[in-house]
């Protein structure tokens, strides 16, 4: 049984997204919220393995909330989150993923897609397309040339296989293509990302891809100008 806690300022939306979850036989919604704030003591008090997380509410934003929870929870019961957006791309969904959400929706997605998401995420897995992650990142990332005072150093933790399967995520490959470019299993292909992920303190596949860029692994391929 996946918990899931629901927080958006919107009633209307909040009690259709609840109707919706309670209605599938493998989700419990554990718990409702109508800004950050509650957001982060609800997470606190029910422990969900998901929420579903509007990114623009009154007091503290999504944004705020998903640093706040993903910062107080433990290793074992940090939640997945997955931001819910009226828009397709927008800085505020970016800002998002490199505080450490899991992806994104858009608000008007279908039921089916929405109760697939949750799997998805909860399985730990990212919720970004190759391009959709592309867009997103391109969008709201310097152009080259890449920015000489970037913190690299972090990067000294990692051995050289993590560094190369940090960057080939940073890219978008998933772990598949990954697996097959450098001729590995997909299981040692995780086992890497995993633990350069653990390394860098980083909770997801979007956030790798947004710190690949921060550090200047992976550029732009936006044309300057």
């Amino acid at each position: 049984m996946i918990k899931v806690l629901v927080a958006d300022d919107q009633e209307l939306i909040r009690a259709g997204l609840t109707a919706l979850l309670r209605a599938a036989p493998d989700l419990e919604v554990v718990g409702e919220a109508s800004d950050g704030h509650e957001a982060v003591q609800c997470a606190a008090a029910t422990h969900p393995d998901v929420i579903l997380m509007d990114i623009r509410m009154p007091g503290m934003d999504g944004i705020a909330a998903t640093k706040r929870i993903l910062a107080d929870g433990s290793a074992s019961s940090t939640p997945q989150i997955l931001i819910l957006t009226t828009f397709d791309i927008d800085e505020y969904v970016y800002q998002a993923l490199r505080a450490g959400a899991s992806g994104f929706l858009l608000k008007q997605t279908p039921a089916k897609r929405l109760l697939s998401a949750i799997h998805t995420v909860a399985a730990g897995d990212v919720l970004l397309s190759p391009t959709s992650t592309q867009r997103l990142i391109e969008a709201f990332t310097p152009a080259p040339p890449a920015v000489p005072d970037r913190d690299v150093s972090q990067l000294f933790a990692l051995t050289a296989r993590e560094l190369e399967i940090f960057t080939l995520v940073g890219q978008t490959l998933s772990n598949h293509d990954i697996a097959q470019k450098l001729c590995l299993s997909q299981a040692t292909v995780k086992t890497h990302l995993n633990r350069a992920m653990s390394k860098l303190g980083l909770s997801s596949r979007a956030h790798v891809v947004a710190t690949a860029y921060d550090c200047g692994l992976v550029t732009s391929r936006r044309p300057a100008g």
